[in-house]
């Protein structure tokens, strides 16, 4: 016999629409104010879904999954606190644009602020971080109000996924008793659907815009974080191939072509001051999330282009390189479809500025394997060896610090896609993103991540099912290590108590407890010797500790731009 469901009627609706629209998964958190919510998801057999108690990581579990299927994944928590711990997440998928809708249970208004157990201001506490917050009635006593609940429910689920993608806030009042089931199946509901609009350039103003870049000598294309796009990647390939024309991607741009430039830093760090206007663009063309190379971002800002184009749907685009002069609020490869590269090229202007740009790329790469031939081991010949080992076809996570940065050093294209919570470039939840994204791959997921990010989302390791196909890499250089490199923290006498924050975990152990296969190098052999185990099949998640002395890294990577500079 069918289970029963909620007699609670917003929960009802609540849940005939997650399946009517298109949810598919769902992450729940224990408690007890959302029992209804909790139980009724269970019983809903269309539905699969995933029980992590601790919110902060249940929410970036969830980002992981979103971020890799481009679908909305609903988060189910208590009322209180609970809803708190959802907040690092949530701004990250903001700022990524990553389809959550997160639904939250609540007291009745009448209990908020009479010091009732976990009874807080839930109602638009993750304003600043969703595209919308929206209050269900605590309860529906007519017509209107069913009709009110169907609408706000289509318009959260909606907004989720139109335009820029992103997260939306469902706070759900539940008024006692919460535990009363009714055996009939939840009814069909009232759809609304949203239609994705599609802007288009006019004739005249596609035609100024190819014009202008037909006419430019020095164009420059910068490219943030960007989920994998195969027609747009033919679009910038194309432009990429123009002698007018350089490209300047990243790791977790997703752009895997020949002529593109993907190792900006080290690139930038051969120009001296004198030749900088050579290199700096006339023309700049942006796109994507936020870069992580500051290096380019400080170029660019101390040589202002004359045009800049940034492409971008937001209404309120960021201005990061305090040069943009012209803001197309469309999505990024129909852009490029109205520019139309193949025109462009038919008609590209002789120029020398991508052979220049290329040459330093030559250089740059000549003092690169020069300098890793003669470092000892530290963080940078660790990534030296393993960023080649990672599997063809596989994926990668990147934790924030140095590794996100030391990743940018090299150039590598064997793996299928690379991302990193960038957004806003925090250390909370990097390794519960990688084992939600790594629940939705059958192949190989890579973490590479710090030992203090680590340790920080150490709860992570407690989520159960954890893909046998995840593999973590912990870089244990005594935590902090990026302090020991920038400028401010690094000359300080405090770096290490205030900064690095040094700790005592055996990771190992941790790691164990947790039923994970354990590796550990602490120099170049036993790297080798580790990584030739590492990713063979195995029937359990593996973690690689990789043991590096913290007190000389950020003196080996400071010379290494130094280096380069000279």
């Amino acid at each position: 016999m069918e289970k029963s469901h909620s007699d609670i009627e917003n929960v009802r609706i609540l849940i005939s629409l997650f399946v009517q629209k298109g949810i598919k998964e769902v992450v729940l958190s224990p408690g007890s104010r959302n029992a209804p919510l909790l139980v009724s998801v269970a019983r809903e057999k269309r539905l699969k879904h995933h029980v992590i108690v601790d919110e902060r990581s249940a929410a970036f579990f969830a980002l992981g999954i979103a971020q890799q299927t481009g679908q909305t994944i609903a988060l189910i928590c208590t009322s209180g606190t609970a809803l708190l711990n959802y907040s690092p997440a949530v701004a990250e998928a903001y700022y990524q644009g990553i389809p959550l809708l997160v639904i939250s249970a609540d007291r009745p208004s009448e209990w908020i602020d009479q010091d009732d157990s976990q009874t807080i201001q839930q109602q638009g506490v993750l304003c600043n971080f969703v595209k919308k917050s929206f209050q269900l009635p605590t309860a529906i006593t007519c017509n209107e109000d069913r009709w009110y609940t169907n609408r706000l429910v289509n318009e959260a689920i909606n907004l989720s996924q139109h335009g820029r993608k992103g997260p939306v806030h469902i706070n759900v009042p539940l008024r006692e008793p919460l535990y009363g089931f009714q055996h009939e199946s939840v009814t069909s509901e009232r759809v609304i659907k949203t239609l994705k609009e599609f802007p288009s350039l006019t004739t005249e103003i596609s035609q100024s815009l190819r014009e202008e870049f037909f006419l430019c000598p020095k164009v420059m294309i910068i490219a943030g974080f960007h989920k994998p796009d195969p027609v747009l990647q033919q679009h910038i390939k194309l432009l990429a191939s123009l002698p007018n024309v350089v490209v300047l991607t990243e790791s977790v741009t997703n752009l895997s072509i020949p002529l593109v430039i993907s190792t900006i830093d080290r690139v930038i760090s051969t120009i001296q001051p004198e030749e900088a206007e050579t290199y700096a663009p006339e023309l700049l063309i942006t796109f994507g999330g936020a870069i992580i190379s500051r290096m380019i971002k400080a170029f660019i800002r101390e040589h202002t282009p004359h045009s800049h184009w940034h492409i971008d749907e937001r209404p309120t685009p960021p201005d990061t390189y305090k040069s943009m002069t012209l803001h197309i609020p469309m999505d990024t490869r129909t852009f490029f479809d109205q520019l139309q590269p193949a025109e462009i090229k038919a008609n590209s202007l002789p120029s020398s500025y991508a052979h220049q740009w290329h040459q330093r790329e030559e250089k740059a790469v000549q003092i690169h394997d020069n300098y890793l031939k003669r470092i000892p081991w530290c963080d940078l010949k660790a990534f030296s060896m393993l960023i080649p080992a990672l599997p063809a076809g596989s994926r990668l996570q990147l934790g924030n610090s140095t590794p996100i940065r030391y990743a940018q050093l090299f150039r590598y294209t064997q793996v299928d896609r690379t991302d990193a919570n960038r957004g806003t470039s925090g250390i909370d939840g990097c390794t519960s993103t990688a084992i939600g994204a790594a629940s939705t791959f059958d192949g190989i997921t890579t973490l590479i991540v710090g030992d203090n990010s680590f340790l920080y989302d150490s709860n992570a390791l407690w989520i159960k099912n954890c893909p046998s196909s995840l593999r973590i890499i912990v870089i244990q250089n005594g935590g902090g290590g990026i302090f020991r490199f920038l400028a401010g923290p690094s000359g300080l006498e405090e770096v290490e108590e205030f900064f690095e924050t040094p700790h005592n975990v055996d990771i190992e152990q941790l790691a164990k407890v947790h039923r994970f296969k354990v590796y550990q190098a602490t120099d170049a052999p036993s790297l080798a010797s580790a990584l030739s185990e590492f990713y063979q099949p195995k029937q359990q998640p593996a973690i690689l500790v990789v043991h590096t002395p913290g007190k000389i890294n950020g003196e080996i990577l400071k010379r290494y731009f130094q280096v380069l500079k000279n």
